[in-house]
């Protein structure tokens, strides 16, 4: 696929201490300034409250910021996340929506400690709460395991103590990815489907995109940091089939994920910024 770099990178997939990463919004921009990525979005999951400082920094370091969120949603029982693009005038609507998730994710985090309890693993939960900025997930669990020498990463928690499989974390009941898509574009926002290679089989997805773009669904990640090149080729090749834009973007944590660097990927992703504009167009034309 031919693209145009010459405008430069950007990347529009991240997260800061407000949900799951360990960089405050105002140390994201910085960063992206100092990396030379163009445009940055962030995309807290099922919260805004970074929001604000994240589009002041931008302001005052040069960086073209763009206000999103990363929005978990359930299809035919998968876990799928939805990120909402261009939220800036929402604000308030977007954060009145994600209480209904948010009262569930606190009712799931009590579930997990009191599980990770009763199996003998020494867990605050109080202590987890006082110490983080936004919502608390299983990162934030992982990260204490790490302290209390059960596991040695995040990764090892996930894979391990922390996985559905090993029967303590149960997720909570979710929105629908078509009422997440909906409400997106009720609010004249833009709705892109996150990293769907993670979390769909080719044919779920060709099951998936004709009903997400009967709801407005306007693009897929087709780049992204765990991505072969063969995948993103496919991807590139599946938003042409279907008629959806294109989206990509790094999912930066920080220190979370430390291979992961920002508007690099793993070393090798770039995002034109012809993308983003691409998007921009979407939500003016109100499509």
């Amino acid at each position: 696929m031919c693209l145009n770099y010459s405008q430069g990178v950007c990347d529009l997939h991240t997260h800061s201490i407000y949900s799951d990463g360990t960089l405050s919004p105002e140390q994201l921009v910085i960063k992206a300034k100092e990396v030379g990525v163009r445009a940055l979005a962030l995309t807290d999951h099922n919260t805004v409250d970074g929001i604000q400082p994240f589009l002041t920094a931008g302001k005052n370091f040069g960086v073209e910021t763009v206000a999103g969120v990363e929005i978990t949603c359930d299809y035919n029982g998968k876990e799928l996340h939805v990120v909402a693009l261009f939220i800036q005038d929402c604000l308030m609507d977007m954060q009145k929506f994600l209480e209904i998730p948010k009262i569930r994710k606190e009712e799931n985090n009590k579930l997990l400690a009191d599980n990770l309890i009763k199996n003998g693993y020494d867990v605050d939960y109080a202590k987890i709460k006082a110490q983080t900025v936004g919502s608390i997930n299983r990162v934030h669990f992982a990260n204490e395991l790490i302290k209390k020498g059960y596991i040695k990463s995040v990764k090892e928690g996930f894979d391990t103590i922390l996985s559905e499989k090993a029967g303590l974390y149960v997720p909570a009941p979710r929105l629908t990815a078509f009422e997440v898509i909906d409400f997106i574009k009720s609010k004249n926002a833009v709705a892109v489907l996150a990293h769907p290679m993670l979390d769909l089989t080719e044919q779920e997805l060709f099951e998936f995109l004709p009903q997400a773009k009967e709801h407005g669904l306007d693009a897929i990640e087709v780049r992204y940091s765990r991505y072969s090149e063969s995948t993103q080729e496919f991807c590139e090749k599946t938003a042409k089939r279907f008629g959806v834009l294109m989206s990509g973007g790094s999912d930066f944590h920080g220190e979370n994920k430390p291979d992961i660097m920002l508007g690099a990927g793993e070393g090798n992703l770039k995002v034109p910024y012809e993308f983003l504009e691409q998007l921009r167009a979407r939500k003016t034309s109100k499509i």
